[in-house]
C-alpha cells in the first residue's frame, strides 16, 4: 500500500465521527443542512461513480477465483438484513411509513464505509471490496424486489419504478466509474500513476463528505419526527444492525470459515448502504414524510457498531484464515 492510498484511508476513517459530528450540527442547525435534500439522488450518483472508478476489471476476474465465498456472502447479506429489518417492524410495531423506511433501508446493498472498516478490524479487505461490488451490482435487481415482498403489505409498492432508480443511481454511475478507470489503466505510466493517486486521495473524502450531507439533511428536515419517535425506532435500527452483524458472523462461523472471513462478512452484512435508501425513500415515497428518517438513524448506528468491532478486532490479526 502506497502513502497515497495510505492518505486516502486515513481521510476515510474518521467517517463514524465524521457522520456523527453532522448529524448533531444538523440537529442544533437544521436550516443549514436542509437545503441539500433536493440533491440527495445526485449525491448518491456521484458516491457510485466513485466506488466505478475504484474497480477494475481484474476485480471481476478475481470474483471467479472465489466464487463460492463471494456468492455466500451476497446471499448472508441479501437474506438475513430484509428479514432482521421485517422482524425489527413486527417487534416494535412501527407505524407505516417508518416501516417501509426500515424495510427499504434492510434492502440495500452493502454500506460503502464497510471497507475502511474491514481495514481496521484486520479482515479480508480484498474480499470486502469484492462483496460490496457483487452486492451493489445484484441490489439493482434484488433491492426493488424485496421492498415489494415485504413492505408490500403496508403499501402498493412500485418495484418498476425502484429499478429504474436503481439503475439510473447505482448500475449507470459504477459502469461509467469502471470505463473511466480502464481508460486510465491504459495511460502512460506517468499520467496514470498520478491520476490514480489523484483518486485515491479524493475518492474516500468525497464520498464520506457527501454521505455526511445526504444523512444530515435527512436529520435536518425531519427533526421532529425524529423527536416523535423516540427511543422505539432507534431501537429498531439497532436490532436490525445487531442482529445483521452477529449472524454475518455466525454464519460464516458455522459454515467452518477462518476469522478473517468471519469478520469479513459480520461487516458486510451488517452495513448498509444507508444513503441509497434515504435517496429511495425520499424519492418512491414522498407522500411519507418519516420513510426516509430510518435510514439517517441507520447510517449513524451501522457505523457506531462498525468501529466499536474494528476498535476490539483491531488490536490483533486473525490467527486462523481460510
Amino acid at each position: 500500500m502506497n502513502a497515497f492510498q495510505k492518505l486516502g484511508i486515513r481521510l476515510a476513517e474518521g467517517f463514524p465521527l465524521w457522520i456523527i459530528s453532522g448529524c448533531i450540527w444538523a440537529w442544533l442547525q437544521p436550516e443549514v443542512w436542509v437545503g441539500f435534500q433536493p440533491h440527495i439522488s445526485l449525491a448518491l450518483g456521484i458516491i457510485m461513480l466513485g466506488m466505478g472508478l475504484t474497480l477494475k476489471l481484474s476485480d471481476f476476474a478475481a470474483v471467479v477465483r472465489m466464487p463460492k465465498i463471494v456468492a455466500l456472502g451476497v446471499f448472508a447479506h441479501f437474506f438475513i438484513m430484509p428479514l432482521a429489518g421485517y422482524f425489527a417492524v413486527q417487534i416494535y410495531q412501527l407505524d407505516t411509513a417508518l416501516a417501509i423506511g426500515l424495510i427499504l433501508v434492510s434492502c440495500c446493498p452493502c454500506g460503502t464505509a464497510s471497507n475502511v472498516i474491514c481495514y481496521l478490524s484486520k479482515a479480508n479487505v480484498a474480499l470486502s471490496v469484492l462483496l460490496t461490488m457483487c452486492s451493489t451490482i445484484s441490489a439493482v435487481v434484488m433491492t426493488p424486489l424485496l421492498t415489494k415482498w415485504l413492505a408490500g403489505a403496508y403499501l402498493p409498492i412500485d418495484a418498476w419504478a425502484l429499478f429504474q432508480s436503481m439503475l439510473l443511481v447505482v448500475l449507470l454511475p459504477l459502469i461509467v466509474g469502471l470505463a473511466i478507470s480502464t481508460i486510465i489503466d491504459r495511460l502512460p505510466t506517468a499520467y496514470r500513476d498520478r491520476s490514480q493517486n489523484l483518486l485515491e486521495i479524493l475518492g474516500p473524502l468525497i464520498s464520506v463528505v457527501l454521505i455526511v450531507m445526504v444523512v444530515g439533511s435527512i436529520v435536518a428536515g425531519n427533526k421532529t419526527l425524529i423527536s416523535e419517535s423516540g427511543g422505539t425506532l432507534f431501537a429498531a435500527v439497532l436490532t436490525l444492525h445487531g442482529l445483521g452483524f452477529a449472524l454475518g458472523y455466525l454464519s460464516m462461523r458455522l459454515l467452518g470459515y477462518g476469522e478473517a472471513e468471519c469478520r469479513t462478512i459480520s461487516i458486510e452484512v451488517g452495513m448498509q448502504n444507508s444513503g441509497l435508501g434515504a435517496s429511495l425513500a425520499k424519492t418512491h415515497f414522498a407522500n411519507l414524510a418519516s420513510a426516509p428518517v430510518p435510514a439517517a438513524i441507520s447510517a449513524v448506528v451501522h457505523c457506531l457498531i462498525g468501529s466499536a468491532l474494528a476498535a476490539i478486532w483491531g488490536r490483533n490479526f486473525p490467527k486462523v484464515s481460510r
